[in-house]
C-alpha cells in the first residue's frame, strides 16, 4: 500500500458517524508515519477537496492544525461535485471523480462502472474534443443528480 493511501485511510478513520470535522496536527501525524509534513499536505489537497465533499481550514499559531470537515451527507458531497464540474470535463478528470466517489463509498461499484461506461471517449467517436467534453460534463452531472434522488 502506498504511503498516500495510508495517510488518506488514517485521516478517514478519524471520522465516524458522529464526527464531521477532524483536527490534524500535521507535524505530529508526519512524525507518527515517518514521513515529511509536505506528504500530509499533498494527501489533504488531493484527496480531501471540495469536489469530494470536504472543506479544509488551516489554523496557524500554537502549533497550528488543519481542520477537515466533510459534507453533512452523501447528497451534499455529490452536489458539491456537480457544482465544481463546470461546462466541460475531460475523460480522465471525469474518471478520477467517479473513482473518488466510489472510494469514498458515495456511489456503489455498479453505479461507478455504469458511469464510467457512459463517459467513455468510445461513445463520442467523430465529435470534436470540445463537444465531447461538453456532452460528457452534462451527462456526468445528470447521472450524479439521478443518483441522489
Amino acid at each position: 500500500m502506498k504511503l498516500t493511501d495510508v495517510i488518506a485511510d488514517m485521516i478517514l478513520d478519524m471520522f465516524d458517524e458522529d464526527t464531521s470535522t477532524v483536527q490534524i496536527q500535521r507535524n505530529d501525524l508526519a512524525a507518527q508515519l515517518g514521513c515529511v509534513p509536505s506528504q500530509i499536505n499533498y494527501v489533504i489537497t488531493s484527496r480531501f477537496t471540495p469536489e469530494q465533499g470536504y472543506r479544509i481550514e488551516s489554523r496557524r499559531g500554537g502549533g497550528g492544525c488543519i481542520m477537515i470537515t466533510r459534507a453533512a451527507s452523501k447528497e451534499n458531497a455529490i452536489v458539491s461535485l456537480i457544482n465544481s464540474i463546470g461546462s466541460s470535463i475531460e475523460e480522465k478528470n471525469a474518471k478520477a471523480h467517479i473513482y473518488n466517489l466510489n472510494y469514498q463509498g458515495l456511489v456503489s461499484d455498479k453505479a461507478g462502472q455504469m458511469m464510467l461506461a457512459v463517459i467513455s471517449d468510445n461513445n463520442f467517436r467523430g465529435l470534436p474534443p470540445q463537444v465531447k467534453d461538453t456532452v460528457r460534463a452534462s451527462q456526468l452531472k445528470q447521472m450524479l443528480l439521478a443518483y441522489i434522488d
